[in-house]
C-alpha cells in the first residue's frame, strides 16, 4: 500500500471515529446553531398563527437565534404538512399546527403524503383557545336559541365559514347542525383571514372560530357573538354566555396548537426543543400576549 493511500485510510477512518464521538447528544449541545423556521399551515391571522407569533419572540431569546414564521397555506394544510414531512429531521424547520388538520385530515382524506405518528415528531403543546359563535348583524337573532329557530325555518339559507375542509371550524360547526337539527351551507377557506373578511361583509354569516380572530370585531360590533363553546366564558368577552348556558348543553369545542418537528429529528434535539419552548412560554412576554389574544398557554 502506498503512502498516500495509508494517509487517506488513516483520514477517513478518523473522521468515521469522531463522527461517532459527536452524536447526538453532543450535536445537541451545539443546537441551534442558526435560525429555525417554524412552518405555519394557515395565513397570519387566527390561532395557529398567533400562538406561533406568540412563542417566536421568547424562543429566540431562550435558544439566542432568530425564528422564522413561514405560512405555507392551502390544501386544508397539506401543503405545509408535506414541506415539513419532507424537511431535513434537524430541528431547524419545525411545524405549528392545530387539533383540526393533524387529527382530522387524516380520517377525512384518502390520498395523504404524510402520516401523522411517522411523520411528525411531537414537541410541545403551544396553546388551547375555545371557540365562539358568531354572526354578521344581518341575521336578525339576539341569542343562541334565537338564531336556532330561524335557522330551522330557513334550512341553507345561511352561509357559514370554515378553515377549510377537516378544519375544527368545519367539523365543529357540522356537530352543531346535527345537535341542533339545523342545515347551514359550508363555505370553506383556506384559513381565517379571508372567512373573516366575509363574514363581515355578510357574503358568508356564521362562523365559529377561536377568538383571536374575531375579538375586535366583536367588540367593535361587527359582529354579534352568540355564545362560546368552552365550559365557562370568555374572560375576555365576559357577557357572552356559554352554550350550555344559551340553553344547549353538552355541546363543547375546544382547538389546540401543538409543534412538531419532521419525523426522525434525533431524541436530544426534540428534548432541547421540549425544554427551551417550555422555557419561552414560562416568560411573562408569553402569558401577556396569550391574555391578550384571549387565548390559554
Amino acid at each position: 500500500m502506498t503512502t498516500k493511500r495509508v494517509l487517506k485510510t488513516l483520514v477517513v477512518t478518523t473522521f468515521g471515529i469522531v463522527l461517532g464521538f459527536i452524536g447526538p447528544k453532543a450535536i445537541a449541545q451545539n443546537f441551534p446553531d442558526r435560525p429555525i423556521t417554524i412552518v405555519v399551515p394557515v395565513p397570519p391571522g387566527g390561532l395557529v398563527d398567533a400562538s406561533a407569533r406568540l412563542l417566536s419572540e421568547p424562543l429566540a431569546r431562550v435558544i439566542g437565534q432568530s425564528i422564522v414564521i413561514d405560512n405555507r397555506q392551502g390544501a386544508s394544510g397539506n401543503i405545509a404538512y408535506q414541506y415539513v414531512a419532507r424537511s431535513k429531521p434537524d430541528g431547524y424547520t419545525l411545524l405549528a399546527s392545530y387539533s383540526g388538520y393533524h387529527a382530522a385530515n387524516p380520517l377525512l382524506m384518502d390520498k395523504l403524503n404524510w402520516d401523522p405518528f411517522k411523520d411528525f415528531t411531537p414537541i410541545a403543546l403551544l396553546t388551547v383557545a375555545m371557540n365562539v359563535i358568531a354572526i354578521h348583524p344581518s341575521v336578525p337573532v339576539n341569542n343562541l336559541k334565537e338564531f336556532i329557530a330561524y335557522a330551522k325555518a330557513n334550512p341553507g339559507k345561511l352561509n357559514y365559514a370554515s378553515q377549510g375542509n377537516g378544519s375544527v371550524s368545519h367539523i365543529g360547526t357540522e356537530i352543531f347542525e346535527q345537535a341542533t337539527d339545523i342545515k347551514l351551507t359550508h363555505v370553506p377557506y383556506k384559513g381565517s383571514g379571508q372567512a373573516i373578511q366575509d363574514v363581515l361583509a355578510g357574503q358568508v354569516q356564521v362562523f365559529i372560530t377561536t377568538p383571536p380572530s374575531v375579538m375586535g370585531h366583536i367588540q367593535g360590533g361587527r359582529l354579534k357573538a352568540l355564545a362560546v363553546t368552552g365550559k365557562a366564558r370568555h374572560p375576555m368577552m365576559p357577557n357572552v354566555p356559554t352554550v350550555a348556558e344559551a340553553g344547549l348543553p353538552g355541546f363543547e369545542l375546544e382547538s389546540w396548537v401543538a409543534l412538531y418537528a419532521p419525523g426522525g429529528t434525533p431524541a436530544p434535539i426534540v428534548n432541547k426543543l421540549t425544554q427551551d419552548v417550555k422555557k419561552a412560554l414560562e416568560q411573562p412576554e408569553a402569558k401577556q400576549r396569550a391574555d391578550a389574544a384571549g387565548i390559554e398557554l
